[in-house]
């Protein structure tokens, strides 16, 4: 069987997160699109595209790592969304050596952090939670070699 188009995926992923809202009461699969549109616009390819629709199904429960394995995608598109996932109780460290020892992942995840520290997005947030996740993806920026941590 030939593989799915991304115009598939992109349904799959909207599908999977129909119901889900993101911190601020958004439907999450707004933050879907624009990890999407993100990395199309970085120059990714249709594969990094894919995976991006895709990125936080596994991890947030919406489709299981079977789904995964068996969905009519090419090898490298379930290693991206593979690479994305973040296992329980997993390092940060652990986590961003495993996204950039994947071939395009990198892209995918700057795009991800790119979005989620959106100071628009991050301002609907309370203080606290906005202090957390700046930390947090700024730390990440760091790990990914996408800052020197001076920023």
């Amino acid at each position: 069987m030939p593989d799915l188009t991304l115009e598939q995926i992109e349904g799959i992923a909207r599908e999977a997160h129909a119901h889900q809202m993101d911190k601020s009461g958004r439907p999450y699969v707004e933050h879907v699109q624009a990890v999407a549109d993100g990395v199309r616009e970085r120059g990714g390819s249709d594969e990094q595209i894919a995976a991006a629709w895709l990125h936080d199904t596994i991890e947030d429960e919406k489709l299981s790592r079977t789904w995964l394995e068996s969905a009519e995608l090419p090898q490298h598109v379930k290693d991206l969304v593979d690479a994305m996932t973040k296992r329980p109780g997993e390092s940060d460290e652990a986590y961003t050596q495993r996204i950039l020892a994947v071939s395009g992942a990198r892209l995918i995840k700057e795009a991800d952090i790119a979005h989620n520290a959106d100071p628009d997005r991050l301002a609907m947030l309370d203080e606290p939670t906005r202090g957390q996740l700046t930390k947090k993806y700024a730390r990440l920026r760091w790990l990914l070699g996408m800052t020197t941590g001076d920023e």
